[in-house]
């Protein structure tokens, strides 16, 4: 198989951090894409980020597996919630362009998670079609190669974000097939009714956090959250999270040039910019 460099730190079993990307464009994601030695994963966001699902991630994930061997792994989060009856041809979009894995978000029950993985698998293990002329050039396998090794190589997220997830987080992390559980504590904490994280969650959420990153390793699955700083996603590591968003393109852009400005001005940065 080509470069899966998520899937090789899970089975060195090291924290594994990575990046969001908000903004569209090829240039843009191979800019993230090389940026570090210590970024094994970018996400490229279709749902709140500014990328079209087709044909913006493909073109994005061209230009990150253009990179070669020091690629890190392109996935993608698809439009569509757990809430919505329309997340299968979305996945199939998001594998068909390459992705080396898709999140979904609002998973709330083990039923949808189910259907999540169905439609991520190539039969006899799921429900997934498979005809794109494409998908197999973007892992620079041939077609025969792919369709043999999609199945144990793709990386299933789900994101538990809601108050009926957080209910039902014991049943969904033993669905089979799911490989990772994603923390989003923004949605979590508003669905939970408390105000987002400044940067941190509510002392109440973060309870919610630490349960939901216990019951995803009793289950033998990967547990990951969102931060929004290294200094953030250091301390998520320390508490055992294997995978951590450590920051956005758009944040960074903005966190550094109202460093440098300030720098520049004699004076220091001040920013409202986080997520």
């Amino acid at each position: 198989m080509t470069t899966h460099a998520l899937l090789q730190t899970f089975r060195a079993t090291k924290p594994a951090f990575g990046a969001w990307i908000t903004l569209p464009g090829a240039l843009n994601a191979r800019v993230v894409a090389q940026s570090s030695p210590h970024l094994s994963w970018v996400v490229i966001d279709c749902e709140h980020g500014l990328t079209s699902l087709n044909p913006g991630a493909a073109e994005s994930i061209q230009a990150i597996t253009g990179l070669g061997s020091n690629a890190p792994s392109a996935l993608v989060r698809i439009p569509a919630t757990g809430f919505s009856q329309s997340t299968s041809w979305q996945i199939k979009y998001a594998l068909d362009a390459g992705a080396r894995g898709v999140l979904v978000p609002m998973i709330s029950t083990a039923e949808k998670a189910k259907e999540v993985v169905s439609d991520s698998r190539f039969p006899p293990l799921g429900r997934r079609g498979f005809g794109s002329p494409f998908t197999h050039g973007h892992w620079g396998i041939t077609a025969a190669e792919y369709l043999k090794a999609a199945n144990e190589h793709l990386i299933i997220m789900i994101q538990i974000e809601t108050k009926e997830g957080v209910d039902n987080v014991e049943q969904i992390a033993a669905v089979d097939g799911i490989d990772v559980l994603f923390i989003g504590p923004y949605d979590l904490s508003l669905c939970l009714g408390y105000p987002p994280p400044s940067p941190d969650p509510h002392p109440d959420v973060e309870i919610v956090i630490q349960n939901i990153l216990k019951a995803a390793h009793s289950k033998g699955k990967k547990c990951a959250i969102y931060c929004t700083s290294g200094k953030q996603a250091h301390k998520r590591s320390q508490e055992g999270f294997d995978m951590i968003n450590v920051t956005s393109d758009s944040g960074a852009m903005a966190e550094s040039l109202a460093a440098n400005l300030a720098a520049a001005v004699g004076g220091e940065a001040q920013t409202g910019f986080r997520y």
